[in-house]
């Protein structure tokens, strides 16, 4: 039977902890108490994994991937271990994606994908097109919240990806996809790092045109999407593409450059997998992307 959790024990535990606790170099206070505000948590109601106790410590482990915007860190949100019991909710792998300010960023694009969007505010608006440091350090929060809230909102439509956990200023902490056991923390493989059987090849077809039309139907882009930034959850008992990697996503109409993004994604995907096997059908750049703009057009 699962413990019942004893608010009242564990906060005097807590408190008692934290005062003789002292946190390494790579660790630091959970940060989910910062996220006070909805806006800043994922869709509720949140799942029983996410870790809200405030005396959890976040333990950093090291690198996932490096991005040109951003790099990825895998966190260990735990209770101190003499406070754990089993129960849901007390610890958990998480991703942290830290954005860079512009001036130490290799993405020289961003232009073009945010071609369409409109600012809120003008003050920062006019800080960026200064490059003042509160101009960039705007700009690095903007592609941190951009993330956050398509991710929300994609999770929201039931679209496989990793799902949104919080976002303190630059900083966006997201699900761990990958397993956790004897083994340690293994990341999925990206879809590039797969070699599939052709049935298997043809499914993922199957469920990547599914992202890239829904996407389109809520009038959205990817933008960037590859073998690169496509994950093969290795968690399922049939491994699916998980999508990654959405801060650039580009409005369908509102950017002019948004049809041409669009036939891009359709062809970089569909290229891999037609050379690792999928069927012709399945995996047509051009059908792809013509149901993507009628799905467009007629919700």
């Amino acid at each position: 039977m699962t413990p019942s959790f004893d608010q009242d024990a564990f906060f005097a535990r807590s408190f008692l902890t934290a005062t003789v606790a002292e946190l390494d170099d790579d660790q630091r206070w959970s940060t989910w108490p910062e996220t006070a505000r909805t806006i800043d948590r994922g869709p509720q109601p949140f799942p029983a994994w996410i870790v809200q106790h405030d005396g959890a410590i976040d333990t950093e482990l090291g690198i996932l991937k490096t991005g040109k915007e951003a790099d990825a860190f895998l966190l260990d949100r735990a209770l101190p271990e003499e406070l754990l019991t089993g129960s849901p909710g007390e610890a958990t792998l998480m991703v942290a994606k830290r954005y860079r300010a512009p001036e130490h960023s290799s993405f020289h694009r961003s232009h073009e994908y945010s071609e369409g969007r409109r600012g809120k505010d003008t003050r920062e608006a006019r800080a960026m097109a200064k490059g003042t440091a509160f101009g960039k350090q705007v700009a690095a929060a903007q592609w941190a919240r951009t993330e956050f809230d398509v991710l929300k909102r994609l999770w929201e439509a039931g679209l496989p990806v990793p799902y949104p956990i919080q976002i303190v200023g630059t900083e966006v902490c997201m699900e761990f996809i990958g397993t956790d056991d004897e083994r340690g923390a293994v990341a999925a493989p990206r879809l590039q790092e797969t070699s599939p059987d052709a049935a298997t090849t043809t499914r993922w077809a199957a469920r990547l045109r599914d992202v890239v039309i829904d996407l389109a139907g809520l009038g959205l882009v990817h933008g960037d999407l590859s073998p690169y930034n496509i994950l093969i959850d290795s968690r399922a008992e049939v491994p699916d593409p998980v999508v990654i990697d959405v801060p650039q996503v580009i409005d369908l109409i509102a950017n002019p450059k948004g049809p041409d993004f669009l036939r891009r994604d359709c062809t970089n995907v569909c290229a891999w997998l037609l050379a690792h096997g999928a069927s012709p059908s399945a995996a047509d750049p051009e059908e792809w992307f013509a149901e993507s703009m009628r799905r467009w057009e007629t919700p």
